[in-house]
C-alpha cells in the first residue's frame, strides 16, 4: 500500500502517524472537546475526527490498543480489534473498556489506539466432505499444552 488517504472531520483533529520507523500500527488521538470518564467496567465511544480512504479491498485497517493503556490502566477496545473495512467512510471511532476498578480519563488528543494497515487475503470458499488430518486433529483449547 503506497498511500492512505486520511480526511479530517473536524478542525482539531490529529492525523494518525508512526511514532518510530519501526512502528508497525499509527496512533489515533481522541478528538473530543472536553475529557472523558470512564467508570469502573463501563464502554464509552471516542471519536478520532478522521476518516480513511484504503486503497482496494486487498487492505483492512485494524484498531489495536495501546500497550500503555492497556497494560498500565487496563484500558483497551472494547472489541478486542476493531476492523475498518476498505469501503468504509465514515468517523473512525474506538470503543474502549475500563476493565478495571479505577475511573479513567481521556483527555483532549490523548493518543486512545493504534491503527494497522494491512493485506487481506479473499479465498474461494469450497464446501467439501472431509477436511485433511493433521498431527493435532480437532484437539481444541489446551490441546498442545501449557
Amino acid at each position: 500500500m503506497s498511500v492512505l488517504k486520511v480526511k479530517k472531520l473536524r478542525e482539531n483533529a490529529r492525523v494518525p502517524f508512526q511514532a518510530t520507523a519501526g512502528a508497525a500500527g499509527m496512533d489515533l488521538y481522541a478528538c473530543i472537546d472536553e475529557a472523558v470518564t470512564i467508570k469502573p467496567h463501563e464502554i464509552k465511544v471516542i471519536p478520532t475526527g478522521i476518516a480513511i480512504a484504503l486503497e482496494s479491498a486487498e487492505y483492512v485497517a485494524y484498531i489495536f490498543a495501546r500497550s500503555g493503556l492497556a497494560i498500565k490502566h487496563g484500558i483497551a477496545p472494547a472489541n478486542c480489534v476493531g476492523v475498518i473495512d476498505s469501503d468504509y467512510r465514515g468517523e473512525v471511532c474506538v470503543g474502549l473498556v475500563n476493565q478495571t476498578e479505577t475511573t479513567f480519563t481521556v483527555n483532549p488528543d490523548e493518543r486512545i489506539a493504534q491503527m494497522v494497515i494491512s493485506p487481506v487475503v479473499l479465498p474461494t470458499i469450497e464446501t467439501v466432505d472431509e477436511l485433511g488430518e493433521t498431527d493435532r486433529g480437532a484437539g481444541g483449547f489446551g490441546s498442545t499444552g501449557k
